[in-house]
C-alpha cells in the first residue's frame, strides 16, 4: 500500500479512505464485472463506443491502483461468449479498443510490474488481437506484482464444459474425480480463487462469470457506472470487504456454544 500512498495526494477522499484500509486484510484476488458502459453513453447522448472508449480509462486507474495496492491478482470480464450477439459493428469496435489498450498500455503495465493473462475461448478471438495480447502476455511474462487477467470470450459455463473436456480426455476414472481435479481444469488453475467480485451499474447478478470460483467469494455491487469507476470507489468496495465476516460456511466454536447455552437456560 506504500506506493498507493505516494500517489495519493494527503488529505484527499482516496487517501483518507486507504487510511482506514488493514493491510493485512487485503482480498488476494479481486474480480469486477465491467457493466454500464452503455447506459453511461446514453446518459449523454452518445453512441455505445464512446462508453466502450471512456471504459478504457477506468481499467488503466483501476488497474494502477491495484498495482499499488499489492493486489494479487485481478480479473476483468473483458468480454463474454454473449457479447458476440451484439451489433457487429459494436464488437468490431470492441475489438479495436482491446487492441489499442494492449498496444499503448504496454509500458504502463511493465512500469508498474504487472502481468498480463487472459483466460476464455482465446482461440475464437480475432487473429489479430491474438497476435497483440500474446505479444503483451510474452513480454510481461517476467514480471513478478499484480497478474492482470482479461477474461475474454469468456462464460463460467464455457469454462465448466471444456473442464470437462480436459479432464475426460486425461483418462482419469471417475471415482477419482474430486474438486481439486475440476479445478486443476478450470482456466484459473493458476490463481487464487477471488475474495472480491465487484459489479458495477448497480445490477444484480454474476453474468455467467466465475461460476465455479465465487463459491465463496464477496459480492459488492456498486452503482457506479463503470466510465466513472475510479480509485475511490474501488477503496470503498474494499473498505465494504473488510466489513464482513467471511465464514465459508462455518462458524467460530465458541461463539456457537456461548449462543446454543444461552438459548438452552
Amino acid at each position: 500500500m506504500t506506493e498507493l500512498f505516494a500517489a495519493l495526494k494527503p488529505g484527499s477522499e482516496e487517501w483518507l479512505l486507504a487510511t482506514s484500509l488493514d493491510p493485512a486484510r487485503l482480498p488476494r484476488h479481486i474480480a469486477v464485472i465491467m457493466d454500464g458502459n452503455g447506459r453511461w453513453a446514453k446518459e449523454r447522448r452518445l453512441p455505445r463506443i464512446a462508453g466502450h472508449k471512456s471504459g478504457v480509462d477506468s481499467v488503466r486507474n483501476i488497474v494502477e491502483s491495484a498495482a499499488r495496492l499489492g493486489i494479487e491478482a485481478l480479473t476483468l470480464y473483458a468480454f463474454s461468449t454473449e457479447n458476440w450477439k451484439r451489433p457487429s459493428l459494436e464488437v468490431e469496435a470492441l475489438f479495436r479498443l482491446l487492441r489499442l489498450y494492449l498496444h499503448s498500455e504496454l509500458a504502463t503495465l511493465m512500469k508498474n510490474n504487472v502481468r498480463l493473462g487472459a483466460i476464455g475461448r482465446i482461440s475464437g478471438l480475432p487473429s489479430g488481437v491474438q497476435k497483440e495480447l500474446q505479444h503483451v502476455i510474452d513480454l510481461t511474462a517476467s514480471n513478478t506484482g499484480l497478474r492482470l487477467n482479461l477474461a475474454l470470450n469468456y462464460s463460467g459455463r464455457t469454462e465448466l464444459v471444456d473442464a470437462v473436456k480436459s479432464i475426460v480426455a486425461s483418462g482419469i476414472p471417475p471415482a477419482q474425480i474430486n474438486e481439486d481435479t475440476i479445478e486443476r481444469a478450470l482456466y484459473t488453475s493458476a490463481l487464487p480463487e477471488p475474495d472480491l467480485l465487484i459489479r458495477t451499474s448497480g445490477e444484480m447478478r454474476i453474468s455467467n462469470f466465475l461460476l465455479w470460483q465465487i463459491a465463496y467469494t464477496e459480492l459488492v455491487v456498486s452503482p457506479t457506472l463503470w466510465p466513472d469507476f475510479r480509485c475511490r470507489h474501488l477503496l470503498e468496495a474494499l473498505l465494504e470487504f473488510q466489513r464482513r465476516e467471511r465464514r465459508f460456511g462455518g462458524v467460530e466454536a465458541a461463539k456457537e456454544e456461548a449462543q446454543v447455552d444461552l438459548a438452552l437456560r
